[in-house]
């Protein structure tokens, strides 16, 4: 399927100059949906994945359906301050600063293998901190697995060494 058929280019969002990937229309459409939701879990199954991870909050929207098909369990990552019980976090570059990321403690036991699944790969610091939290916690980042990458950013140098799905690419 061509996904980019169901992503909306929004331009000067969310500031001039800017080309927002929306994925809004394809979660609208059902078929295209589950369809890529179907080839991410056809990765997963390659990599042999106990757990899934996803950062808020749109890694929730793909890596739930992603653990739901698999059955398996969902640990999210989230902002500091968002998650209830002991965490632990680390600090993460933004384009004007710094920002927290937090994983619950007991979210990975040591030698699980996780995917860590987001809708963009873009400058890939988001990443980069999911994948030091699941290190952290002596989980195996045994792939990630993007709907869109910006390959005019870059971010997948920051990932080398794992293995990366990528759905689309602009």
């Amino acid at each position: 399927m061509d996904y980019k058929e169901h992503i909306a280019i929004v331009e000067d969002w969310p500031k001039e100059g800017i080309k927002f990937k929306d994925i809004t229309p394809l979660m609208d459409n059902g078929k295209a949906f589950k369809s890529a939701v179907d080839d991410i879990v056809e990765y997963a199954k390659t990599q042999e994945i106990d757990l899934v991870v996803g950062p808020e909050a749109r890694g929730f929207i793909v890596g739930c359906p992603v653990s739901y098909a698999l059955e398996i369990g969902f640990a999210p990552v989230r902002k500091e301050g968002k998650l209830p019980r002991e965490t632990i976090q680390t600090d993460y570059g933004l384009e004007y600063g710094k920002d927290v990321l937090t994983i619950h403690k007991d979210a990975i036991k040591p030698g699980q293998r996780v995917l860590i699944i987001d809708d963009l790969l873009a400058t890939g610091g988001t990443i980069e901190a999911t994948i030091n939290l699941v290190e952290e916690l002596g989980g195996i980042v045994a792939g990630c697995a993007f709907l869109i990458e910006l390959t005019y950013l870059e971010g997948r140098s920051k990932l080398d060494g794992y293995n990366v799905l990528t759905l689309m690419q602009y």
